[in-house]
């Protein structure tokens, strides 16, 4: 594994195959995108760091809407570069109940395409551009969104997986 993500990766696009990945959650425990499929429709959403404003708001709109989620099959996982315990910490503040992973390393954000770089003050960074991907139970890209705003996207995502949900 590289010690910095990739800017060079491409945009994922509807219709691809979703990148497998195998990430540790707030609880040190392993998931993969296989372990879903066939069974769940997987949204995979990328923030920039726990305990941000926009960052906690958008995982609090997604614990919110969990039971909604939970009766169209779907689940949603967080994704960030911060550790397992940043994630069990933010979790366990906010009470939230989705699964956070951490990509330490940043190899599933550049898989995904979510690095972005950044100046501020006259300092070049590299961080996640808040995004969002909607994966079927066959394991294919539905919907990519990428640059979105963290307030109202879960109520957006929730609308999309209805619509691909009415459509089969």
């Amino acid at each position: 594994m590289s010690d910095k993500p990739n800017l060079a990766q491409g945009l994922l696009h509807a219709g691809q195959p979703a990148p497998a990945f195998e990430l540790a959650d707030a609880d040190m425990d392993l998931v993969s995108l296989a372990e879903y499929k066939s069974h769940k429709n997987v949204v995979l959403y990328f923030y920039r760091r726990d305990d941000a404003p926009g960052c906690t708001a958008e995982a609090i709109e997604f614990t919110d809407k969990q039971d909604e989620f939970d009766k169209l099959d779907v689940v949603v996982l967080g994704v960030s570069m911060d550790d397992c315990l940043s994630h069990a910490a933010f979790r366990d503040k906010h009470g939230l109940s989705l699964r956070l992973l951490a990509d330490v390393e940043g190899e599933v954000c550049n898989n995904y395409g979510v690095m972005q770089e950044v100046e501020h003050d006259g300092v070049r960074k590299t961080g996640i551009r808040r995004s969002t991907f909607i994966i079927d139970k066959h394991g294919v890209v539905k919907h990519t969104l990428y640059g979105v705003s963290a307030r109202g996207h879960a109520a957006d995502v929730l609308g999309l997986i209805r619509s691909m949900v009415k459509c089969k």
